[in-house]
């Protein structure tokens, strides 16, 4: 039987030095293998400085994406910065037998977002490379149509929805709305962890 990864997942930092710092030490403590940080890492941008060290100075593998906050060069920058992060828009991971993949930005808010169905698309892209894979984790910044973050009166991502439906991974984890975080929902086989500024631990 293969040993289970322990993830914590977390969006919406917002530049939060002091939350980072508070999150590394919970990924330190409580053995987590895997960080996925779901977009708006920063607040507009204004400093990456101190969000993303923490967790290597725990020795912790990073995931990120951007949000509505940041571009996909911030992120980029980040990932190539620090050793033991990878930007996952568009792309995947492998660990073991479950693969991750993920697109931020958003349809609606900005100042940093883009069509809907280009999220749909970046998706497909970063699902393509592990479609085969026995388990699967999305990771987006938007939350999907229909889901109960819509309870903030900021509709979701059809496009989200689509993947879903399409991909049926065994774990979404969509971040944006800060009031949902720890909402989660059952969609199929995809169990929904929105995540905000409220972390989630758990493993597959």
């Amino acid at each position: 039987m293969k040993k289970k990864i322990k993830i914590l997942a977390i969006g919406d930092i917002h530049g939060d030095t002091g939350l980072v710092k508070k999150l590394a030490k919970k990924a330190k403590d409580e053995e987590i293998d895997l960080v996925i940080l779901a977009g708006d890492i920063t607040f507009f941008e204004k400093s990456t400085k101190n969000l993303i060290g923490p967790f290597i100075k725990a020795k912790k593998e990073v995931l990120l994406i951007p949000g509505n906050h940041e571009t996909i060069a911030t992120t980029d920058f980040l990932a190539q910065l620090y050793p033991g992060t990878t930007n996952i828009h568009g792309y995947s991971i492998k660990k073991g037998d479950i693969g991750i993949f993920g697109a931020g930005y958003e349809p609606v808010t900005g100042p940093f977002w883009v069509k809907d169905e280009t999220i749909f698309e970046t998706l497909k892209k970063g699902h393509k490379a592990i479609k085969d894979s026995k388990k699967k984790i999305m990771v987006t910044h938007a939350h999907h149509h229909g889901s109960k973050a819509e309870f903030s009166g900021f509709p979701g991502s059809k496009a989200v929805k689509k993947a879903i439906d399409k991909f049926h991974p065994d774990v979404l984890i969509s971040a944006h709305i800060h009031e949902a975080g720890g909402v989660q929902e059952q969609i199929g086989k995809t169990k929904v962890i929105h995540v905000g500024r409220n972390p989630a631990i758990f493993e597959i």
